[in-house]
């Protein structure tokens, strides 16, 4: 059939996001995208466009993989905001984790590099981070934390998930990671106040 896909979009779409998530954007020439997905230039920019569009798609997709996730950790009940921060952290080392995946997080890994994005690429990652606070935040709340503490607990949550992703890839153990993990969930349970 004239027109028709000889391969996989998805599983080159996959492909792609884990080039992009090893290398990050600035390292991921095309040379490295069809060696990854094991496409042509021409069927790669046929397919997803330049350079830019693919990482936006394979972002796209990184949420759309990771993000459910997320919001099953989060959707409780939970008893208290620490059991919060612990949920969703548990689906951050499970992620870092699993060895089917490059290290870290392509999101942290795009956010490092955003003076090199397009203004769309960043408007994307910064929409993706945005997400996953305000999903932190709204557990939060639903656990018992006043208004100010959830916002400011959903965003020291978002940055442990970063720091986390940023260790993992400069080859820190999972014994220092869960250790991390393990401060961000006691200090979930002192008030803000507590530790100023």
């Amino acid at each position: 059939m004239a027109g028709r896909k000889q391969f996989d979009v998805d599983e080159a779409l996959r492909r792609a996001m884990h080039v992009f998530w090893r290398w990050g954007y600035s390292e991921a020439s095309i040379d490295r995208l069809t060696e990854g997905t094991g496409l042509g230039r021409g069927s790669l920019y046929s397919t997803f466009g330049d350079k830019s569009a693919l990482f936006r798609k394979s972002l796209q997709r990184y949420a759309q993989t990771y993000h459910p996730l997320y919001d099953q950790a989060l959707s409780g009940p939970h008893p208290n905001p620490s059991a919060v921060v612990a949920a969703f952290l548990r689906v951050t080392m499970n992620r870092i984790a699993d060895p089917t995946v490059p290290d870290g997080c392509l999101l942290t890994m795009s956010a490092a590099q955003f003076p090199a994005l397009d203004d769309e690429g960043r408007v994307v990652v910064r929409a993706t981070m945005d997400v996953l606070r305000e999903r932190v935040e709204q557990a939060l709340l639903a656990a018992g934390a006043g208004e100010q503490e959830a916002a400011e607990l959903a965003l020291c949550t978002l940055a442990t998930n970063k720091s986390l992703a940023v260790l993992s890839r400069s080859g820190f153990s999972s014994d220092d990671l869960a250790i991390v993990a393990a401060a961000a969930v006691r200090n979930a349970g002192a008030s803000t106040s507590e530790v100023r």
